[in-house]
């Protein structure tokens, strides 16, 4: 009897494990787990490398992870984990957060989900249709969330700034930026700062007049607001002719930036409207095309540079500002690293706004350097004619809203660009007339040179003295992906056929590579859980998700 209990309980056990085996428990409930993020895990999000809690990264929007796992050395063992299928069609340009193992992120055009981070697997969705009469120039997307405490937020298409718990996606509060009707509309991840959400507004090629606006987390309830064109009586008004102002664009299309240690918020413009035909708005059209620098508790303007005074080439600045401490000129400077879409990269001090460097970084025609206050000095007969004018860099720029990085460890700041791009110039006989709900825009650059060895690449610069140290060329001739890099010194960037790669990020080398097949036009960005490092990028309408075998 002794022998068949025996013979018994040890039958009981293995069939327990073999139960265990095909009915693993159930994984960890990861959203029940998430703790609440308040501003000061934010800025020092450093500390916490295994989570990605802004668009960028951080409030100083490096795009530059403290992650070391993944390694020039080991990155060709990298093997896909995991893909969340969109069931949408519209242009995905998301990077997603992560916070204690859960992953949020947008489904086009302003469906949020939170996923199990380790599996993909929905936690919970919020869908959201945005008012018909929303629209954009360049496709219907939104490129990111932000997180403060216990609630998501998400600026949707049609100007609605929305709460989300960050538990269950239950609704909180939504409040309204702005008429869609007047064809405003917003596209980015909103920046947190302290207890506020601050996001603007795009429709530039509608002829909006542009802002900046912060609102109450908690309540919804708007705070400051500033307006990206002065009105009248305001400083900079004069740099608009006659009602000009009134629709003159300066949209915000790229999450700003935030410096704790100045209390300042940084924010890049999108160029003046119309945009190829300057001829009804004459003057420096302040402050499109430029960087502003806010009060984060006010909206109150500190300083502003603008890099294309009246700009007629549709150069918005509307590129992340990237903040860094970097040895410049013998001492340390608080800079802001800056390539813009008009071919020049830039350094500026970010607590004057002092211009400190300024230099070429692809083949650049319509500028002959910079004068002692930082405006550039425009190359005789470069500007949009009837007959046309053949402009470098073309309409796309030598870059565009993808995100740069900077990487501490090496020093080095990268770029994403267009090499030798151009277009030709050509303008109206008459300026275009402003109409509702009609593009006030002129007339279209048309193509630029032929036969030229023009090419997407991804630039590394030297922040002291612009100097570019390495190249990447890419096999697509343009690129619309952003950069990451990480303390493992790995670079993850994609491009237009479908490339998702990893680069040393000292040397440039390609050290692993996959296609992915549709376009990558989203930036990279990077997590851990329980110890083991995940890369994520968004191509076409999947997401995709990569770790070490």
């Amino acid at each position: 009897m002794r022998f068949l209990f025996k013979t018994l309980l040890v039958m009981n056990v293995l069939c327990a494990g073999a139960w265990a085996q095909l009915n693993p428990p159930p994984p960890p409930d990861r959203v029940a787990n998430v703790s609440p993020v308040p501003f000061e895990r934010i800025l020092k999000a450093s500390s916490e490398p295994q989570n990605w809690m802004t668009y960028s990264g951080s409030t100083l929007s490096q795009r530059h992870s403290g992650l070391t796992q993944i390694t020039p050395a080991n990155a060709k063992d990298l093997t896909l984990k995991w893909v969340f299928q969109s069931r949408s069609l519209e242009k995905h340009e998301v990077t997603p957060l992560v916070v204690d193992g859960v992953m949020y992120t947008v489904q086009g055009i302003n469906d949020v989900f939170a996923l199990d981070a380790v599996t993909g697997k929905t936690l919970w969705s919020y869908l959201y249709k945005p008012d018909p009469a929303a629209r954009n120039c360049c496709g219907q997307e939104t490129r990111g969330l932000a997180i403060l405490g216990d609630k998501i937020f998400l600026a949707a298409l049609d100007t609605t700034l929305i709460a989300l718990n960050a538990k269950t996606g239950k609704e909180i509060w939504k409040t309204q930026a702005a008429d869609p009707k007047q064809h405003y509309s917003m596209t980015h991840a909103p920046l947190v700062i302290k207890d506020k959400v601050i996001a603007g507004v795009a429709g530039g090629e509608y002829g909006i007049r542009g802002f900046v606006a912060a609102w109450d987390a908690n309540t919804g309830q708007e705070v400051w607001r500033f307006y990206t064109i002065p009105g009248p009586g305001e400083p900079g008004h004069e740099s608009w002719a006659g009602d000009s102002w009134m629709h003159g664009g300066a949209p915000i299309w790229v999450t700003g930036s935030y410096d704790p240690e100045t209390n300042l918020t940084y924010w890049g413009t999108g160029n003046a409207g119309p945009d190829w035909n300057g001829d009804a708005r004459k003057g420096d059209n302040l402050y499109s095309s430029s960087v502003i620098a806010l009060d984060a508790d006010t909206g109150k303007l500190k300083w502003h540079y603008q890099f294309s005074p009246h700009d007629e080439f549709d150069w918005d600045a509307t590129q992340v500002p990237v903040l860094a401490d970097i040895p410049f000129k013998g001492r340390t400077q608080k800079a802001i690293l800056w390539a813009n879409r008009n071919g020049m990269f830039y350094v500026l001090d970010r607590t004057t706004g002092k211009f400190l460097l300024g230099k070429p970084f692809v083949k650049v025609n319509w500028a002959n350097g910079f004068d002692e206050i930082g405006r550039p000095i425009r190359a005789p007969g470069i500007l949009p004619t009837k007959a046309g004018t053949l402009v470098y860099p073309g309409n796309q720029g030598a870059t565009n809203w993808y995100n740069p990085s900077y990487s501490p460890r090496t020093g080095l700041f990268y770029i994403p660009t267009w090499v030798n791009s151009s277009s030709t110039y050509v303008k109206d006989v008459e300026p275009p007339k402003y109409s509702d709900g009609e593009l006030f825009t002129g007339d279209r650059p048309k193509p630029g040179a032929q036969n030229e060895d023009a090419y997407g690449a991804i630039r590394a610069l030297d922040p002291q003295t612009g100097e570019m140290k390495w190249e990447f060329r890419q096999n697509a001739q343009s690129t619309e992906a952003g950069i990451l890099t990480t303390a493992g010194d790995v670079l993850f960037s994609g491009s237009r056929d479908g490339a998702f790669y990893a680069l040393d990020a000292r040397s440039g080398k390609l050290v692993w590579q996959t296609n992915l097949g549709p376009s990558i036009a989203a930036g990279p960005m990077t997590y851990s859980v329980n110890g083991k490092q995940y890369v994520s990028i968004q191509a076409g309408s999947a997401l995709f998700t990569f770790g070490l075998q």
